[in-house]
């Protein structure tokens, strides 16, 4: 057991999706997995192990915000020998030709800052994914969903007022905004892991159009496809 991980040595899998929502764990598990048990129910996040083509799979929630995904990521990896760890989300697009439902491959990260900046004092740690990963997710979605490549943001705040920033992002590129990513890359970076974020779009920041809440696990299905079967290609 760690501090905010209930599970015993040997329940959580070499694997891990992290979804921020634990009830979406919840759902991926039953959905995707044989035979999940539940490892974790400490704080409500809720964690499940099983099976997906006979391979040992963990679906983990993290929470909002990359202060709260850090707090799970670091125990995964330190404590139960986490080795790939593929962040399963939503996020807004922030590009005209990135739709509702479209799937978001983060090849980069940026950020105001993570809970890891004060290690990098003056240095702009680039967060970036898992090549391998990065590829083998690209091949598998093929068919599945419509699907981009390259940076996001991960951002402190939910409710951001900067029009000024979004227009910039969209001026350099930038595909989505979310919370998490970033952190999740340093850390893997950090503890020489495989990270990956693997994004749904829900709603658009230019257009603010947004997915029904009723439509959210079918649009999903995909990202968890697509992030199965890159972590084991």
């Amino acid at each position: 057991m760690s501090f905010h991980i209930g599970a015993k040595p040997g329940e959580i899998a070499e694997t891990v999706l992290l979804p921020g929502d634990p009830l979406r764990a919840k759902w991926a598990a039953e959905t995707f997995l044989t035979a999940p048990e539940q490892v974790n129910q400490v704080r409500g996040m809720l964690g499940y192990t099983g099976t997906w083509r006979g391979h040992r799979v963990t679906i983990h929630g993290t929470g909002m915000g990359m202060p709260s995904l850090s707090i799970y990521v670091n125990e995964l990896i330190r404590d139960y020998g986490a080795k790939t760890l593929i962040r399963i989300g939503s996020a807004g697009a922030l590009q005209p030709h990135v739709k509702v439902r479209d799937v978001v491959l983060a090849q980069s990260a940026a950020s105001i800052h993570t809970p890891s900046s004060t290690l990098f004092r003056e240095v702009n740690f680039a967060p970036t994914a898992d090549f391998g990963l990065l590829s083998a997710a690209h091949r598998a979605a093929q068919g599945k969903a419509q699907t981009h490549v390259g940076m996001i943001l991960s951002s402190d705040a939910f409710y951001d007022e900067r029009e000024d920033l979004s227009q910039q992002l969209q001026r350099h590129g930038c595909l989505a905004v979310e919370m998490e990513a970033a952190e999740l890359y340093t850390l893997a970076a950090r503890h020489s892991a495989r990270a990956l974020a693997v994004l749904t779009i829900s709603d658009h920041i230019l257009t603010h159009e947004a997915l029904p809440a009723e439509d959210r696990e079918k649009s999903f299905a995909a990202m968890v496809e697509i992030a199965l079967e890159a972590a084991f290609s």
